[in-house]
């Protein structure tokens, strides 16, 4: 097959940008006019729009996604002798977060077709925390590639022992289960807005989402500094974790135009998993019924991975590893209790997945293109 001249972005900003640009501009420009660059009105509008989005009662910004987790574990006083539950193959910052505060991680694994958490292995390592003294109270749901849990099973499972559950919705935020949208589901969500998430800004945001009168009430005065009724009413330890009012600004027109986003997202999933269908040794995403998702990654596990990613890269089209390792094999991490069953899915899959181009702006020509290419070391 010969080479392709022309690159291929992973995720292409300036194509959404020329879209939307004159706006951008202009919500940049009525911020730079008032001058309320922290806390400005701008940051009032967009968590409101946020909560007309998804149909949760309550949607507080902050600086950062994995702010969003703190602010919430910090607001449910997570510490020392605490088990957070976490899925070993995922981002590092669902695992920081309760580090930090002293609470002890404890790694579960995941499902090979879906990568989110694994049932069978949380049921099992609340049996282990409590045998190790540790007091299981929390599990990190991560929405892994933009697909969500299984929050029905995971409920049943956490429901009588006094668990808590915590979405990290980073990449999931615009899914649905059976049509309502991430951030109705657990006793919270938070989500992130940096930039390569499918609604990003253009620096760094996160937000917590939850149905939760005191949670709010908690996170909004813990990321302002722990303030009681007033600025300098402190009435709890607290953090500084704001979004800025220019990115605010930003978000309120890129989410005018996420559901149509959201769609295009999945029509280039459906044209890969087509294009793709049958072939052996490579096996597509898998949606379960009633679940959608916003595609933040569109992840492939593959036996020759190596050899597409190379092929990939000699036709320029990039391609990515999301995990390069599990968190279990991470150095940072080892001393942290692992489900006496095993992560060995978690283990697994860093040698056999690949992460495609995807973004709302991709043309029907490159998909085929890289299609294409993929097939072509099959033959």
């Amino acid at each position: 097959m010969s080479e392709y001249s022309a690159p291929v972005n992973f995720i292409d900003l300036k194509a959404q940008q020329s879209v939307i640009r004159d706006r951008i501009d202009h919500a940049i420009s009525r911020v730079l006019d008032h001058g309320q660059y922290i806390m400005g009105p701008e940051v009032k509008e967009f968590e409101n729009d946020l909560r007309s989005y998804t149909g949760v009662k309550h949607a507080l910004t902050c600086a950062n996604g994995t702010d969003a987790l703190t602010l919430v574990m910090m607001a449910w006083n997570i510490g020392p002798g605490d088990a957070v539950f976490i899925p070993s193959f995922t981002y590092v910052a669902s695992a920081e977060t309760p580090a930090q505060l002293g609470a002890t991680p404890f790694f579960i694994d995941v499902e090979k077709d879906t990568f989110n958490l694994c049932q069978k292995s949380l049921k099992q390592a609340i049996i282990d925390a409590r045998k190790m003294n540790l007091n299981p109270c929390l599990v990190i749901a991560v929405d892994l590639f933009g697909q969500p849990a299984d929050f029905k099973s995971i409920y049943e499972i956490t429901k009588n022992e006094n668990i808590k559950v915590l979405v990290d919705g980073a990449q999931s935020f615009g899914a649905c289960i059976d049509s309502k949208k991430v951030g109705n589901y657990g006793d919270a969500t938070t989500t992130s807005f940096f930039p390569a998430k499918p609604l990003g800004c253009y620096g760094d945001g996160g937000a917590v989402l939850t149905n939760d009168d005191e949670l709010s009430h908690l996170v909004n005065s813990i990321r302002l500094h722990g303030k009681g009724t007033e600025k300098y009413d402190n009435v709890r330890i607290g953090v500084n974790s704001r979004l800025d009012t220019i990115q605010a600004a930003i978000l309120i027109e890129k989410l005018k135009i996420f559901p149509e986003e959201i769609e295009k997202r999945n029509n280039i999933a459906t044209i890969y998993s087509e294009g793709l269908k049958g072939v052996s040794n490579l096996i597509t995403p898998k949606l379960p019924e009633k679940i959608s998702s916003v595609w933040a990654q569109y992840t492939l596990r593959l036996k020759y991975r190596d050899k597409i990613k190379n092929a990939l890269s000699k036709n320029k089209i990039p391609s990515v590893i999301y995990y390069p390792k599990s968190l279990t094999q991470q150095m940072g991490y080892k001393e942290f209790p692992v489900v006496s069953t095993g992560v060995n899915v978690s283990d697994e899959l860093p040698g056999t997945v690949l992460s495609l181009p995807m973004h709302p702006y991709l043309r029907r020509d490159i998909l085929d293109k890289i299609v294409d290419v993929i097939l072509s070391e099959y033959e």
